[in-house]
């Protein structure tokens, strides 16, 4: 087989990553400060609040269905198809929001053309991660397998600090400029990100596994990759399931990214946008030099202590940055938001990638991350909606939503504790020993390197 390029990978995808996640992520901003005044009936401004934080929740709602459609693309026709098609759709839909008529002008018609564009932004971010994931893990050298596939994580988390930066200045605008035009420009900026991506991915080369798994089924007179749904639910069905219930620690990343800074600006605490705006670009910036280093750690100890450090560490600091946030304390409010999502979080957030692909064979790894991954990610969307439902009317039970973000953080916990190690597992032999699911084009383990369960752990 010949070698990968996990360099050349890597850089597609942090890139990739980022932008596609800088239209993702401008979204959350929006519908945090900007949409219930823009979208929705401004007589009722604590509903549309709530309503305008559910719209961010749509988005999870439709990736399962992106992650069944993607994933068949990519196990069957190549990883670096989705990488493209996902920036593409991606860019679309932002930059169509940006062009949408607002309540003002259409009435209820606005918030139905918000929903369906966060719908296609939803599909496309399905394909994203578990397509750029899987390219690196594919391309990486076994030992560093962790540390290449790390790179699709530390590009969302500059993505976030890229839409972050871009709405500091707008929010920043007067009212009058914010709610009519300003909202507009980090939406309208999406066209240049969409062609960004097409000319960054065009060229990246398919990963030498797929490449041979194609190649093994082709001489062995086999079609393509079947519906990989099919293959999942028959051989891999506990592995989606625990990726489904690992993903749900994205409630973490939901709550600070969008709950606790409506929390924070909203009238229970009263702290400024743009400094609460500057508390998230910091965390990720500290996010983008420590998510690698719990990667390098991880391809040396495993996969699963160190997730574990991150979500059950999660589980406990999110009361600690709350707190602080309801102190009403900036300087407490910015150390506390470093150490939780800069610090924390990423433990388990920058290992995730190499963790679930860890899990499947290269005949249905695309699709069985994007599924496992954005079926939790479905719950960590509406996540949102139901923290500003436990919040209360005045929006100022930090503790109910603290223990709701911490059982998330637990349910996370207890599924990968409870499944395998496989960080020295080599990757031909990944997911091999589940009937026609894994090993080989003909299911079996590949020739020659015996039994997976032999690899010491």
């Amino acid at each position: 087989m010949p070698p990968g390029k996990p360099r050349k990978a890597a850089v597609a995808a942090w890139i990739g990553s980022a932008l596609e996640y800088y239209d993702f992520f401008i979204y959350g901003s929006a519908a945090a400060l900007i949409f219930p005044k823009v979208f929705f009936d401004p007589d009722h401004p604590a509903t549309a609040t709530l309503i305008s934080l559910g719209t961010f929740g749509v988005a999870y709602a439709t990736r399962p269905l992106g992650a069944l459609f993607l994933g068949h693309i990519g196990d069957r026709l190549g990883r670096r198809r989705v990488m493209v098609l996902t920036l593409i759709l991606m860019g679309i839909s932002t930059f169509l929001i940006g062009a949408l008529p607002t309540y003002d002008q259409i009435g209820a018609a606005a918030p139905v053309l918000l929903v369906l564009m966060r719908m296609l932004q939803g599909v496309s971010a399905a394909g994203e991660q578990a397509g750029a994931s899987s390219m690196t893990l594919e391309h990486a050298p076994e030992d560093r397998r962790g540390y290449y596939s790390s790179f699709t994580l530390n590009g969302t988390q500059a993505g976030q600090i890229l839409a972050t930066l871009i709405f500091i200045p707008v929010a920043a605008l007067p009212d009058d400029q914010l709610y009519t035009w300003g909202w507009r420009i980090p939406f309208l900026l999406s066209a240049l990100v969409a062609l960004a991506g097409y000319l960054i991915r065009r060229n990246l080369e398919e990963t030498p596994v797929f490449r041979q798994e194609s190649a093994d089924r082709a001489s062995a007179g086999a079609a393509p990759a079947e519906l990989p749904l099919v293959h999942l639910l028959r051989h891999h069905w506990a592995d989606v399931l625990r990726v489904v219930a690992a993903a749900t620690i994205a409630t973490v990343s939901t709550i600070f990214t969008v709950w606790a800074l409506s929390y924070a600006t909203g009238d229970a605490v009263g702290m400024g946008k743009t400094a609460m705006l500057w508390v998230g670009v910091s965390a990720n910036a500290v996010a983008l030099l420590t998510i690698p280093l719990w990667a390098r750690l991880s391809d040396r100890i495993g996969r699963k202590p160190v997730f574990l450090i991150g979500s059950l560490g999660s589980g406990v600091m999110v009361f600690g940055y709350l707190w602080a946030i309801s102190t009403g304390s900036y300087p407490l409010v910015f150390l506390t938001g470093i150490v939780f999502f800069g610090v924390v979080y990423s433990a388990a957030n920058g290992i995730w990638p190499a963790l679930y692909g860890e899990m499947f064979s290269t005949r249905v790894r695309l699709s069985g991350m994007a599924i496992g991954t954005q079926i939790g990610f479905a719950f960590a969307g509406f996540a949102v909606s139901f923290a500003a439902s436990i919040a209360g009317p005045d929006g100022d039970n930090w503790v109910g939503v603290g223990i709701f973000t911490a059982a998330f953080c637990a349910l996370s916990s207890l599924a990968v504790a409870t499944g395998r190690e496989t960080h020295r597992v080599p990757t031909a032999r990944l997911g091999a020993g589940r009937g026609p699911a894994g090993g080989g084009a003909d299911g079996k383990t590949p020739s020659g390197t015996g039994d997976p369960r032999s690899v010491p752990a």
